[in-house]
């Protein structure tokens, strides 16, 4: 894959983090239940009845979260599920829910798994609820994850074409990673558990893609930026230099290696291309047209291809 590279800048997290939209998180297990497999959003069991299995008469538990141990209490963006322990046809019974800092729940005595949501970031407790009023507290180990692009020499990428996709930094042994967040907006705060994520920066739509693999801190805000080595290219077919472009061609855009990497029709085609030599070659109607051209990172070009007798291919050959 293209080269690239990486800045990463770490400040701490603070007001920034609780300003980040809030998805579904994936659960990391904490205090005694590394075995816990915990539902997705639509596979738990929602009590049935009318009755509640949160009841105001029952135990009062407050539940707060922090980043880091030693760190203070998030005021906002956290999702609590309260889940039965004992699955009811292989799903877990969630007995209570609430969105926002610290919760307070009235629930019956007994045993319950505690979930928090931050983000993608998340944690799970195993808590006892007595008649007395008790508090709980769940670490998440948490931090955030800020990814942006430049080209050559620090130019602005259109955020329109820039995406990003996380995945786990771990790759299963047959090579594949297990993906975490698709087209991630860049300047976008994403909230992870701390550890390595393989992050797969995308300019454009055919071969400007760089792979990095990026530590997130608990506590802490992330900032990487990588370097695109690319160009934006418009093709163009004309029968004079300067001329108007043909309708209704045909565009196979081959790579060094003659590998076909992109296909398109129009009078224009135009893409991002990763630097380095590529032939394209123009079909209209039963003409083949060919030029071979170099991408060089940070200059965007235009490409005129003849349509010129002379330039003419025989139309085995091209298909060939």
């Amino acid at each position: 894959m293209f080269e690239g590279t990486v800045r990463l800048f770490l400040v701490w997290l603070g007001a920034l983090l609780l300003m980040a939209p809030v998805s579904l998180a994936m659960a990391q297990n904490v205090d005694g239940v590394s075995d816990l497999k915990l539902p997705g959003i639509s596979s738990y069991a929602t009590p049935k009845g009318e009755t509640s299995l949160a009841l105001s008469g029952g135990g009062a538990i407050t539940l707060s979260a922090q980043l880091t141990d030693k760190g203070s209490d998030i005021t906002r963006g956290i999702v609590w599920r309260v889940f039965k322990p004992e699955a009811v046809n292989g799903k877990l019974p969630m007995v209570a829910s609430s969105h926002g800092g610290t919760a307070v729940f009235q629930l019956e005595p007994g045993s319950y798994l505690v979930h928090a949501s931050y983000g993608r970031a998340g944690a799970t407790k195993r808590i006892t609820v007595g008649k007395d009023a008790k508090r709980e507290s769940l670490v998440l180990d948490a931090g955030g994850l800020k990814l942006d692009a430049v080209l050559s020499g620090g130019v602005r990428i259109p955020p329109k074409k820039l995406r990003f996709s996380i995945y786990e930094g771990t790759a299963e042994a047959n090579g594949d990673r297990a993906l975490i967040i698709p087209d991630v907006e860049p300047n976008s705060v994403v909230r992870l558990n701390a550890g390595i994520y393989h992050v797969v920066s995308t300019y454009g739509a055919v071969n400007a893609v760089i792979r990095s693999d990026i530590r997130v801190e608990a506590g802490k805000l992330t900032e990487a930026t990588v370097e695109h080595h690319a160009a934006e290219t418009t093709m163009k077919l004309v029968r004079e230099t300067g001329g108007e472009a043909i309708a209704d061609t045909s565009w196979s855009l081959l790579n060094e290696s003659g590998d076909p990497i992109k296909e398109t029709v129009g009078a224009f085609a135009s893409m991002v291309l990763a630097e380095g030599d590529y032939t394209i070659i123009a079909k209209n109607r039963d003409r083949i047209y060919q030029k071979d051209f170099t991408v060089v990172a940070g200059q965007n070009q235009e490409i005129e291809v003849l349509a010129t007798e002379a330039a003419a291919m025989d139309p085995e050959e091209g298909a060939d």
